[in-house]
């Protein structure tokens, strides 16, 4: 039961189960379980901090057993919850991609295809081919001598 996690114990409580002090399983020999009952109460150390919390926890799910973990009143924690998973989902995460779906264009790529759909129909009126071998024009190109 020591692997058990909180929300376990919890469960076992709220069924009847005792949540520590009881162990079965094989041990090294065989198929026996072993059972270890714990100590009575007079014998049990003050309680700690943590298994206060867990009573308090425990009495909130007998009184809610649709307890979400906002407030122990149950219409209280039901509200919560719902407007928790509105802001959470709705807004968040629709309204989110609605607002990074119409951002601007990111690096200008629109622009650049709209650009070079220009170029080469101006490129096709004027007759002239859609590529050329020089990027630029080589009669502006100033070059230096060949010294």
């Amino acid at each position: 039961m020591a692997a058990l996690g909180r929300c376990a114990r919890r469960a076992l409580l709220l069924r009847g189960f005792p949540a520590r002090g009881v162990r079965a399983g094989s041990g090294p020999g065989g198929g026996a379980a072993a059972a270890v009952v714990s100590p009575p109460l007079a014998a049990r150390a003050p309680q700690q901090p943590h298994e206060e919390e867990e009573d308090l926890m425990m009495a909130t799910l007998r009184k809610n057993p649709d307890f979400h973990g906002f407030d122990p009143d149950p219409q209280v924690d039901l509200l919560n919850m719902r407007l928790a998973f509105f802001f959470g989902i709705s807004l968040c995460i629709v309204v989110g991609s609605t607002f990074v779906h119409y951002l601007p264009d990111y690096g200008m790529r629109q622009w650049a295809r709209r650009e070079a759909e220009r170029l080469v129909k101006e490129r096709e009126r004027l007759g002239l081919p859609v590529l050329n071998s020089n990027y630029f024009d080589p009669s502006k190109l100033v070059l230096p001598d060949e010294e």
